[in-house]
């Protein structure tokens, strides 16, 4: 009898892949179901930039394979909008890789620096795919623990004890920030303590940064502003959140020489370059004018975040105010056992799916996360069904 890989016995289909066929069920029956609970920007990109991607498709020589780094124009343009919008300089033909999105990148950048029974550290709670992707590669994802009463960073004494007690090399630690689930800002101060704590233990610090534009008009930070930071950190961005590209899967690697080779070495032996057309039309993108980020990253979703924060307190969830990000993460009542009882009271009560907690960790058991990504008509309709179950 023919079987799966034992892989798979180790890993569970994507939350969201198994969710929203039950979601797509419950529509067909009628159940006009309003989604709060995944992060796909409903915008549209910039003008421009879908002009650029209609002019190269209609160019005939535009359509045969690309280089799987990129092309040059692609790449000038990643350096330019980090030094625009982080004061970080970059050599466009070194030290940046496009990427088709960061589950790619993590999957490349794992082959490359992990063997198989090796650690990894991966934030609890957090991005489910540091998770599963290690432990289908055959590596070892080791949790750290972040905590509200941390606002959701990093404990370096606890992580200093786990290096201790280590049976295996840790090569990798996966950071998140501005953080998704929780909302939690980026910090200079954890960047600089990330950074002197992959020097003092030899490990990579990849921080996966693509919401530093989402409801934050200060100071953008990247965790490359730290001087050394290259020597020993990557970092992902995205297109997907900050110009309302999700679907063109569109997104970047940077840090030193060297760590991008190997990278590259990986990348190379899976996928070919993404279509021409795209890879012009997101060099445009990045020159979309403060104005356009203002809108679409601020004002939109400001509006949003207050149905959200009125959602929430409907549900009698509390929620931090200072977060930011297209999400809004909320603690449950105590009345529930565990987080799924209300949200599945959400679901099939007053049909609104809201994302439970809990699949971003066991950090996250008792707390939902809010989607901003709906239009705000959509949420009002959503608030209204809310407080109609939940009142």
């Amino acid at each position: 009898m023919i079987q799966p890989a034992e892989r798979l016995n180790k890993v569970s289909e994507y939350y969201f892949s198994r969710k929203l066929k039950e979601v797509a069920q419950l529509n067909a029956a009628g159940q006009d179901i309003i989604s709060l609970a995944i992060g796909s920007p409903d915008m549209p990109p910039s003008e421009q930039t879908i002009n650029k991607l209609c002019e190269v498709a209609h160019d005939p020589s535009a359509h045969g394979y690309q280089p799987t780094q990129g092309t040059p124009e692609l790449r000038q343009a990643m350096a330019g909008f980090y030094r625009r919008w982080y004061g970080v300089d970059l050599d466009p033909a070194k030290e940046i890789l496009p990427l088709i999105g960061s589950k790619e990148g993590i999957l490349h950048t794992t082959l490359a620096f992990v063997n198989p029974g090796d650690y990894v550290l991966v934030p609890n709670p957090g991005y489910p795919t540091y998770t599963s992707l290690s432990k289908l590669l055959g590596v070892v994802p080791v949790t750290y623990e972040l905590e509200e009463k941390n606002d959701w960073q990093p404990d370096f004494r606890l992580l200093e004890q786990i290096l201790k007690y280590a049976q295996r090399p840790c090569r990798l630690m996966w950071v998140n920030y501005p953080h998704m689930p929780t909302g939690a800002p980026a910090s200079m101060e954890t960047y600089e303590r990330l950074v002197a704590f992959a020097r003092k233990h030899d490990l990579v610090v990849v921080n996966d940064n693509p919401y530093s534009f989402i409801l934050n008009e200060g100071e953008r930070l990247s965790i490359l502003q730290v001087p050394g930071a290259k020597d020993c950190c990557i970092e992902f961005n995205s297109m997907s959140k900050s110009h309302n590209m999700p679907g063109w899967r569109v997104g970047l690697c940077a840090t030193n020489a060297e760590f991008i080779s190997w990278i590259l070495k990986v990348q190379s032996n899976i996928e070919s370059g993404t279509f021409r057309g795209i890879q012009l039309a997101a060099a445009e993108a990045y020159q979309n004018s403060d104005e356009w980020h203002h809108h679409y990253n601020v004002e939109v979703y400001a509006r949003r975040r207050q149905l959200a924060e009125q959602i929430m307190t409907a549900l009698g969830c509390t929620f931090d105010r200072r977060q930011v990000g297209m999400f809004l993460w909320g603690r449950i009542p105590y009345e529930y056992n565990d987080v799924e009882e209300l949200t599945e009271r959400a679901l099939h009560e007053a049909r609104v799916f809201i994302t439970p907690g809990s699949i971003f960790g066991t950090g996250g058991w008792r707390y939902i996360r809010i989607s901003l990504c709906a239009k705000e008509e959509k949420m009002q309709e959503a608030l209204l069904r809310i407080k109609k179950v939940f009142g």
